[in-house]
């Protein structure tokens, strides 16, 4: 069962250098594409240095196309049997290709999900390895003591010689904080213990999951008008072409997080609306409801919030009384059409 790990990376460098160092200590080889989608750091320079350690297929974009673009760009360079996802910031645990790869041979119908973790002490950092502060935290980070400073540092040396103590400083879930976390472990709940719910589409990952190559290409691969939540558009057209939804246990990746950059979707929601003109479902709808229902900083009333996938499911269903319109109102989310689910389809 061969493997292709696709990498999409935009001016994040230095983490892309430690990223691909976990791919070349992998207890199983890989093909390994890097799409570099229009960097102005030294991205390049990077790639040229790793392409020298191992072997590396490289598409270079001299302008940003987006996430979605540059995942289909690096899909039709590859030739493995499966696609592997994988974002430029983010490490790979050791047996993170052979955990997939045991999943399609096994399953090969199954769109495979690893789990997420985060590394907290990168966020004020531009550079892991050489503890470079990004420009609006080169203050705080002068303030640590050496010891603090050096607690921050994450290097090549210890992907390739001790991932181990690496792991133990990660938390679980793509971000830091209550929100991430809680969502990871319901999303992973329903993967492993309700595999016959309809919205485990809504549980796909935007890095750490994988398919067959000939499935991808059967449904065109991502929509590339969608730069955010791409991932779990393309998850919900492949179970509707047939495949499930499948935990990959084992299989995790460890986020180089950063401060800067993050877009929340609950406050950058034009995503929303070209998902739901393509996707008119009731669950498509209550997306947004179900993550803010996790989020400390929501007021929402505990009979509106929506507290699982089962119950995402369940509110698609039939709306569990409540009026999810007002709901997204108050949320401040932009309105949206009646959906062909309710009631039926989810």
């Amino acid at each position: 069962m061969s493997i292709s790990v696709v990498i999409r990376t935009k001016d994040e460098a230095s983490r892309l250098r430690l990223t691909l160092t976990s791919l070349m200590r992998q207890s199983m080889a890989a093909e390994v594409i890097v799409v570099n989608d229009g960097s102005r750091d030294h991205t390049r320079a990077v790639i040229d240095e790793m392409a020298g350690a191992f072997p590396l297929i490289v598409k270079h974009h001299e302008t940003a196309q987006g996430r979605a673009a540059a995942s289909n760009a690096g899909a039709r360079r590859a030739s493995g049997h499966v696609l592997l996802f994988l974002d430029g910031d983010t490490l790979a645990d050791p047996d993170f290709v052979r955990h997939h790869a045991a999943l399609h041979a096994a399953q090969p119908d199954r769109v495979g999900r690893g789990e997420t973790c985060n590394l907290r002490c990168t966020r004020f950092l531009l550079d892991p390895e050489e503890l470079t502060p990004q420009p609006a935290e080169a203050a705080r980070i002068a303030q640590l003591s050496a010891d603090e400073r050096e607690r921050l540092r994450v290097t090549r040396s210890q992907i390739l010689g001790d991932f181990a103590a690496i792991a133990r400083r990660a938390e679980l879930g793509v971000y830091p904080g209550f929100g991430p976390r809680r969502l990871q472990e319901l999303e992973f709940d329903a993967l492993r213990h309700h595999r016959e719910c309809s919205v485990l589409w809504a549980a796909a990952s935007g890095s750490n999951q994988s398919v067959t190559r000939d499935a991808f290409l059967s449904v065109d691969g991502f929509n590339e008008s969608l730069d955010q939540n791409e991932h779990r558009e393309l998850a919900l057209r492949l179970c509707q072409a047939g495949l499930r939804m499948a935990p990959v246990d084992g299989a995790r990746s460890y986020h180089l997080t950063h401060r800067a950059g993050w877009r929340d979707p609950l406050e950058d929601t034009a995503w929303e609306k070209i998902f739901y003109a393509m996707h008119p479902l009731a669950t498509v709808k209550l997306l947004a409801v179900f993550w803010a229902s996790l989020s400390a900083r929501s007021r929402m009333a505990d009979a509106t919030r929506i507290n699982s996938l089962i119950e995402l499911e369940s509110a698609a269903r039939d709306g569990n009384g409540v009026d999810y319109d007002v709901v997204r109102a108050q949320l401040g989310l932009p309105a949206l059409g009646t959906p062909s689910g309710w009631g039926g389809e989810v």
